[in-house]
């Protein structure tokens, strides 16, 4: 069993380097073309799961990759809650609270990362029940959570792992060990 983990395509705030989470903005002209183009390396593979994200920008991406038909809302792959922080970029955030890191400090009104860590966590257990290929349709910070816990580390590992809109990253096994098999691509 592996799970692929597919970033969203380009929005306009992610390509502005803004906090996004529960404001549900459409793929930019380029996300929506990458959409399309991961089409071409996930369809004709037989997936036991297609989860997305409740957010436009994730399901739309799945939708354009073709596999849309398949695909099953799952709310703990929802992106980080940003709380007062939604909608700006990590120097605004730093202009107003000197040294902030999300990773370690999570957002006022929004989620810490031990809470998104717990999602992580629950959405790994209902995986690993699965018998076959996932393919999840996420958010770069959950996802990097998500990985960052498949291979036992706390959800602040995942600021070491860079994570691209509209990439492919693939979450597997070596023998009995959760490993991240390839990541950004």
């Amino acid at each position: 069993m592996r799970v692929v983990l597919v970033r969203h395509g380009e929005t306009e705030w992610s390509a502005s380097g803004r906090h996004t989470s529960r404001t549900d903005l459409p793929l930019t002209p380029a996300g929506r073309e990458r959409a399309i183009a991961l089409g071409s390396e996930l369809r004709g593979h037989e997936w036991e799961t297609v989860l997305a994200s409740p957010r436009r920008r994730a399901w739309e991406t799945c939708e354009l990759a073709g596999l849309g038909h398949a695909m099953a809302i799952d709310e703990d792959l929802r992106e980080w809650e940003y709380g007062e922080y939604e909608g700006l970029t990590t120097q605004e955030i730093r202009d107003r609270r000197p040294g902030w890191s999300l990773w370690r400090d999570g957002c006022p009104g929004g989620e810490t990362p031990e809470q998104v860590a717990a999602r992580a966590d629950h959405l790994i257990d209902t995986l690993c029940r699965s018998d076959g290929d996932c393919v999840l349709f996420g958010h770069g910070h959950m996802l990097r959570v998500l990985a960052a816990r498949w291979v036992g580390q706390p959800a602040g590992f995942g600021a070491r792992l860079a994570l691209s809109t509209g990439t492919v990253s693939t979450l597997g096994f070596e023998r009995e060990t959760q490993v991240i098999q390839t990541w950004n691509r």
